[in-house]
């Protein structure tokens, strides 16, 4: 890159990096409650595959009307950096409100922060919360914690995130490879067959488990197409500034890259970055949804998300928890049905599911009436 040229990429950069911590900024606001209106919601019966028994099978998920006593649930994010998590704690205040339960919600700041993480999940069960709901930043590095909930008699839901088989009593979240698998077969379903795909992958933070399952859908899917080549594949925290350097990075490394695929904050820092160097022959799928990206999907940014229904996840979680404190019939392993959202499907999106309404600010507090 030529010496005139670096003032401005530096000023791209600088851009990019302010929009994000103005995002982040916006995110780290809290209200103190739910207003009653907000809890009602028209989101069940949810289609969901019933994986309980290890074989997805195609069912749907109504929750409880209320609980039968305001119980104490404790709730464990890996970060609220985006508004991905933004609408599974949507999903999760408005169902505390619905089912008339205390909800109280810590995030850990990042995927790098498992020990903050870890001392969370302690000061739940020293709060001798009924139940915690775990987002997990690492399933296999909190199976201690949840082998010390059962000792208390704590019941623990996992939410959104992968875990081990049978690490909990019940989960819920994706088929992440199948997650995978529909974003791939979408960027070849809007390619030409003869098209040469030269692609660099972002799947997120190493050790997560999503992000490894995303990739290996993904690949899975392209491999199909001979003409698909993954020239690369680049983990890092699913934060915007640090996908951006990754990409601003696979730019320099990767001359003839022209698809890039990764996380949403992915998808958000390479809408600038390609941009900026003036490469429009680049194609950018998201792997999962939020707002930047319904947004980016409508301006033509990029070429298509997948979708999880991130809001119904958060209400399922909460229900699961009040069935494991009753001892009532509980479905142990929920997934939602991944699909591939672009131009042509947006119209027919459930979008109460997939995002929290515009004018949401996040709740980290719910009081039981």
């Amino acid at each position: 890159m030529s010496t005139s040229a670096r003032p401005a990429r530096s000023r791209a950069v600088s851009r990019i990096r302010h929009r994000a911590l103005a995002g982040a900024a916006l995110i780290g606001f809290a209200a103190a409650s739910l207003s009653p209106a907000a809890a009602e919601t028209k989101w069940f019966p949810m289609k969901i595959y019933d994986s309980s028994s290890g074989t997805p099978t195609p069912a749907e998920y109504t929750p409880l009307a209320k609980a039968e006593k305001p119980y104490n649930i404790c709730v464990l994010f890996p970060h609220m950096k985006d508004s991905f998590w933004v609408a599974v704690a949507y999903g999760i205040a408005t169902q505390a409100a619905t089912s008339n339960v205390n909800m109280n919600l810590y995030e850990a700041g990042g995927y790098e922060n498992l020990p903050k993480q870890l001392s969370q999940f302690d000061d739940c069960m020293a709060a001798k919360a009924d139940a915690i709901i775990v987002g997990a930043i690492s399933g296999a590095g909190l199976m201690k914690k949840f082998e010390e909930a059962k000792a208390k008699g704590i019941p623990v839901v996992g939410v959104t995130n992968p875990l081990p088989p049978n690490a909990l009593p019940a989960a819920n979240y994706v088929d992440f490879v199948a997650m995978g698998e529909v974003t791939g077969e979408g960027l070849l379903a809007q390619s030409k067959p003869d098209e040469e795909l030269n692609i660099v992958t972002f799947p997120g933070p190493a050790g997560s488990g999503w992000a490894e399952s995303f990739n290996e859908g993904f690949k899975k899917a392209v491999a199909k197409n001979p003409k698909a080549k993954i020239l690369g594949e680049k983990f890092g925290d699913s934060g915007v500034a640090v996908q951006l350097q990754l990409i601003q990075d696979a730019l320099q490394a990767y001359p003839s890259m022209n698809v890039i695929w990764g996380s949403a904050p992915t998808a958000e820092a390479a809408i600038g970055a390609v941009a900026e160097a003036g490469r429009t022959d680049i194609k950018v799928i998201s792997s999962y949804e939020n707002q930047a990206m319904l947004d980016a999907l409508n301006r033509g940014d990029i070429l298509a998300f997948a979708t999880q229904y991130p809001v119904g996840e958060g209400a399922i979680a909460i229900d699961q928890a009040i069935r494991l404190i009753e001892k009532k019939p509980v479905t142990a392993l929920v997934q939602p049905v991944a699909a591939v959202i672009d131009k042509t499907t947006v119209p027919k999106l459930q979008m109460d599911l997939v995002l929290a309404p515009a004018s949401w600010s996040p709740v980290y507090s719910v009081k039981a009436k």
